[in-house]
């Protein structure tokens, strides 16, 4: 669809076209002419839907400082839901895992082997030597923040801290390779080396994503890749990384009687941090740190 030059914006900032986004979208048109694979403007924010993410991921930040302060060995992954369902409805917010296709808790308590989407249960007792990531989704004022950690539970045994460090490396990697302009495919190729340098496999089939106005939007984001392919990242664009770093097989299976929880098909451990991000014309923005 075209737009004339003293229209109002597409991205709803409110502006003339000719003083928002012209000039982005005549980039994009050459890349595209180039045979590049560009977004389409439904995933672009714009400032003040930026700023609603913002102040959802600075709840969902919060609410991840607060698990911190009191998990232990001990407690219940039951437990940990129940505080982060009230500390996130505390600030008007909406835990938006709850309820999503089915899911029946407030967050992903995922321990040990498992990938993800461990379901937080009162007969799940933390243990010295575990590890456990916590992952949680806000909604606040519509706007969507996501956002994960790791917890090394007690003495934790030296093979588990150093997966939970080196994903934690991927993560920080994965960011720093995010450019406008540049692609997708940085990320993946960041993560996946610094994985492969350190022995561990990296989880394809289940990635990062687009998010902010929707829980999921375009694009999928995949922590293998090579840099230099997939679409290109520009200013506006907001989506999570979250690499899922196992010690051993990168193959799974979910658990059938759930329907959610993924595990390492070889029991050995699995590590996953995540954070939300948004390109700018300068670089990024960590919207949940």
């Amino acid at each position: 669809m075209k737009f004339e030059r003293n229209e109002k914006c597409w991205c709803g900032s409110g502006l003339k076209y000719k003083n928002c986004h012209i000039f982005f979208d005549e980039r994009l048109q050459l890349l595209k002419q180039q045979g590049e694979l560009v977004p389409d403007h439904t995933i672009i924010k714009n400032v003040k839907q930026l700023e609603g993410i913002r102040e959802s991921g600075k709840i969902n930040t919060w609410v991840l400082n607060e698990v911190s302060q009191i998990i232990k060995a001990g407690m219940s992954t039951e437990e940990i839901d129940r505080l982060v369902n009230r500390l996130i409805l505390s600030k008007g917010a909406i835990p938006a895992t709850l309820g999503y296709q089915g899911y029946p808790k407030s967050a992903c308590t995922s321990v040990n082997h498992e990938i993800c989407h461990g379901i937080p249960d009162k007969d799940v007792i933390l243990k010295d030597g575990d590890i456990i990531n916590v992952d949680i989704t806000t909604i606040y004022q519509g706007y969507f923040a996501d956002a994960s950690r790791m917890f090394m539970i007690g003495n934790v045994s030296s093979v588990a801290r150093r997966l939970v460090a080196v994903t934690k490396e991927c993560l920080e990697l994965g960011i720093q390779a995010v450019k406008p302009w540049g692609h997708l495919g940085d990320i993946g190729d960041a993560v996946w080396t610094h994985a492969k340098a350190n022995g561990y496999t990296v989880m394809a089939d289940i990635g990062g994503h687009g998010t902010g106005l929707e829980f999921h939007e375009e694009p999928y984001v995949c922590h293998i890749g090579y840099a230099g392919e997939g679409m290109v990242l520009v200013p506006g664009m907001v989506f999570t990384i979250e690499p899922m770093i196992n010690e051993g097989t990168d193959e799974f299976y979910t658990d059938e009687e759930n329907g959610w929880t993924v595990y390492t098909a070889d029991g050995k451990l699995s590590a996953q941090w995540e954070h939300t991000i948004a390109v700018t014309e300068e670089g990024i923005e960590i919207l949940t740190h």
